[in-house]
């Protein structure tokens, strides 16, 4: 009788013995991390752990990194399994310059724009096109509308405001 008391007792033993043997998420967490946060191109990544399975989040430079970080975390004590969610950072946008059209073509188009206000001059030189004369204030934002469309490289408005 004594023996089969000593049964329950003994497998009780020996699973806290085997649970406390296995390191604990926390402590998991912090190994990743410290191996993360030692590697620049790894350093920002974060990581959580869930009963051995260890969850990468966060935004990288590119590929390699990523495949990095799991790569570090791999050999962990406690690691079951890692689930790779990182990000990759967005290349940075291309600036586009914009295109600058001739004089002569521009002229004529400044021309076709200021037709309907008879007291606005308008001359063009090296994309630049200086305004002078007078011109209704209702009217002005109509016709810098029209002329931002015109790719200058700049509109010089010396207008004078009725």
């Amino acid at each position: 009788m004594k023996m089969i008391r000593l049964i329950p007792a003994m497998a009780l033993g020996l699973m806290l013995f085997f649970t406390g043997c296995a390191p604990k998420d926390a402590d998991i967490r912090s190994e990743i991390e410290k191996k993360l946060k030692a590697n620049p191109a790894t350093a920002a990544a974060a990581v959580t752990v869930i009963e051995g399975v260890a969850t990468l989040s966060g935004e990288l430079a590119d590929e390699n990194a990523k495949a990095e970080a799991a790569k570090l975390i791999t050999g962990i004590k406690g690691v079951k399994s890692v689930v790779n969610n990182v990000t990759l950072t967005p290349p940075p946008p291309v600036f586009i310059p914009p295109v600058i059209t001739a004089d002569d073509p521009l002229m004529q188009s400044v021309k076709d724009a200021t037709k309907d206000y008879p007291g606005v001059k308008a001359e063009v030189k090296d994309g630049v096109i200086t305004l002078t004369g007078d011109i209704t204030k209702a009217s002005l934002p109509k016709l810098m509308m029209t002329l931002n469309g015109l790719n200058a490289r700049k509109i010089d408005n010396k207008l004078t405001i009725k």
